[in-house]
């Protein structure tokens, strides 16, 4: 059976700007099938965003493949959709025409992108506030833009690159529910790389645990946890608080290893 993503042994290597260069991941190989939620967390600055980057076709590998649908990745594939930690909306435009923008760019009639655009306000609560701009929505109300800015493309591949870090705990358990409710039955392949391990294992079917720099992949957890999921409650059962500790114990010693790696660099 042929995955939808697939990196085989690939290693990804940046030039530094004082020469020599820094190899972000390492032989990195691992698959994402249709529909599966995959989460990957690691320490800090491991290079978890860089894999993110290679599945998406903004970064080539320097070794190594990686392919989308059978093909290998030369620039952006189609179908794959990405969240970023920061807004990517436009201040000038309002909602609706952010909203908008996505399929009127892939050749879709601005009155046919205006009609799946309003489908997806609606979707992800935000109705009512299409003529709105970003300047008078909070912080939750403009990840709910950025989640129908991103779904209304309906793509096969979601790339999430820790999209509620920057919220309050009330509103990112409120956004990760969400998530799940929009995502539930469509079929998408979801990465959603975040630092908050709670994060991953209320989400995810998969958790990959990824090694300090330079990242490689350390080990691969499925999450035996009924869906569908209300995150708040869920992090409260002996199932999840099991979980969390069986997949702590890998990932602690490479936040500490990280933190070593740091505190090495400033002496």
């Amino acid at each position: 059976m042929s995955h939808l993503v697939e990196l085989s042994h690939a290693t990804k290597r940046f030039v530094k700007a004082g020469g020599g260069t820094h190899t972000a991941v390492s032989d990195i190989t691992m698959t994402v099938d249709p529909g599966e939620f995959v989460a990957v967390v690691g320490p800090t600055g491991c290079g978890k965003s860089t894999t993110l980057s290679l599945v998406s076709g903004l970064e080539p590998p320097s070794e190594g493949t990686v392919q989308v649908n059978g093909a290998p990745v030369h620039g952006i594939p189609d179908g794959v959709g990405y969240m970023f930690q920061a807004d990517a909306m436009l201040p000038w435009r309002n909602v609706l025409a952010n909203v908008a923008a996505g399929p009127m760019w892939r050749g879709v009639h601005k009155s046919e992108a205006r009609a799946k655009a309003m489908d997806w306000i609606d979707r992800v609560g935000l109705a009512g506030f299409e003529k709105s701009y970003m300047h008078q929505l909070s912080g939750g109300m403009r990840k709910r833009v950025a989640l129908a800015q991103t779904l209304v493309n309906e793509p096969k591949i979601l790339l999430m690159d820790e999209p509620f870090s920057a919220l309050d705990v009330q509103t990112r358990a409120l956004m990760q529910n969400e998530l799940l409710d929009l995502w539930s039955g469509t079929g998408t392949a979801v990465i959603f790389v975040t630092h908050d391990l709670e994060e991953a294992i209320a989400l995810a079917d998969r958790v990959v645990v990824m090694t300090a720099s330079p990242a490689r992949i350390k080990d691969d957890f499925r999450i035996n946890l009924p869906r569908p999921r209300n995150v708040e409650e869920l992090r409260l059962t002996p199932e999840f608080i099991e979980t969390y500790s069986k997949i702590w114990q890998s990932l602690s010693s490479e936040v500490e290893t990280a933190r070593a790696q740091g505190a090495s660099r400033v002496a």
